[in-house]
C-alpha cells in the first residue's frame, strides 16, 4: 500500500525551505564564526579586558533582572486579561503588543524623555545609568511573558480550581497548588525569551543608558563601537560570544519545553 503525503511536492518544498533558511540564517552565522576564527589573538584576548567584562555584566545582569521583574507583572496582566472583563480590556490587550510594533529607537527616545532629569519622572533618577537599562528592558520584555502565559492560562480546566475551593482552599492556595504548576513552563519560557531579547537589545537602551564604559555600556554598543573603529575582527569575536549565549538560551528553552511536556499534567 502506497503512503500518500498530505502536502504535494514535499521534496521540492522541503528543499526550498532548507535553502531559504540556509541563505538567511545559517550562512551569515557561519560567516560570522569564520571571521571570528580568523581574528588575531589580541581580539580574543579582548574578551577578558575590564571594559568587555563590565559590558557583559551590565548586559546580562540588567537582562536577567528585567526578566525576573517581568514575571510577576506579566502573569498578573495575563490573569487580568484572561479572567476578567474589565473596561478597556481590549485596548490593554492591544497595548501589550506595542513594544513589538514600535521601533526600538522610538521606545528609547520616549523612555529617555520620561525619565530624563527634565522629564515627568526625572525625580526617580533612572535615566543615564544601569537603572535606565532595566527600565528599557522591562518595557520590551513584558510582552514575551504575557503572550507566553496568556494562552496556557486560557486553556486551563477551571474544574480543578472549583474543586479546590469547595474543599475550603484559600485563593492563594488555589493559585499556588492548582494554577501555578501547569503555568510554570510558560512562565519560564516567557522569562527566557525576555532575557534573550534583553541581552541583544540596542535601540531602546542607548538613549537612556548613558553609555558610560564600565558603568552603563552594553555589549551591543561595544560591538558597534568596534565597528566604528574599523575593528571588524574584535566585533566578530564579541558577536560570536553573544551568539554562543543565544544558543545556550535556545537549548534552555527546549529543555523547559521538554520538562513541561513530560512532568506537568
Amino acid at each position: 500500500m502506497t503512503t500518500r503525503r498530505v502536502m504535494p511536492g514535499f521534496g521540492l518544498t522541503l528543499g526550498v525551505t532548507l535553502m531559504y533558511f540556509g541563505l538567511l540564517a545559517v550562512l551569515p552565522l557561519a560567516a560570522l564564526v569564520w571571521a571570528a576564527a580568523g581574528a588575531p589573538g589580541r581580539s580574543w584576548a579582548a574578551l577578558g579586558d575590564a571594559r568587555t567584562l563590565a559590558a557583559m555584566r551590565v548586559s546580562f545582569g540588567a537582562a536577567a533582572l528585567a526578566a525576573v521583574l517581568n514575571v510577576p507583572l506579566g502573569v498578573l496582566l495575563a490573569w487580568v486579561l484572561g479572567r476578567y472583563r474589565v473596561p478597556g480590556r481590549r485596548v490593554l490587550d492591544a497595548l501589550i503588543d506595542l513594544p513589538f510594533a514600535l521601533p526600538t529607537a522610538v521606545a528609547g527616545i520616549a523612555l529617555a524623555t520620561l525619565y530624563a532629569d527634565t522629564g515627568w519622572f526625572g525625580a526617580a533618577g533612572f535615566a543615564y545609568g544601569p537603572a535606565g537599562i532595566v527600565v528599557a528592558l522591562l518595557f520590551i520584555g513584558l510582552p514575551f511573558v504575557v503572550r507566553s502565559v496568556q494562552p496556557v492560562l486560557a486553556a486551563l480546566d477551571r474544574s480543578a480550581e472549583e474543586a479546590a475551593m469547595t474543599l475550603d482552599a484559600t485563593p492563594w492556595q488555589v493559585f499556588r497548588y492548582v494554577v501555578l504548576p501547569p503555568l510554570m513552563p510558560a512562565v519560564l519560557t516567557g522569562a527566557a525569551l525576555a532575557f534573550a531579547r534583553g541581552v541583544g537589545e540596542y535601540g531602546s537602551v542607548i538613549f537612556i543608558a548613558g553609555n558610560r564604559p564600565g558603568v552603563s555600556e552594553i555589549v551591543p554598543l561595544l560591538i558597534v563601537t568596534k565597528l566604528d573603529q574599523f575593528d571588524v575582527p574584535g566585533a566578530a569575536v564579541l558577536s560570536v560570544a553573544m551568539l554562543a549565549v543565544s544558543v545556550l538560551i535556545l537549548a534552555g528553552l527546549n529543555a523547559i519545553d521538554w520538562w513541561g511536556r513530560t512532568h506537568v499534567r
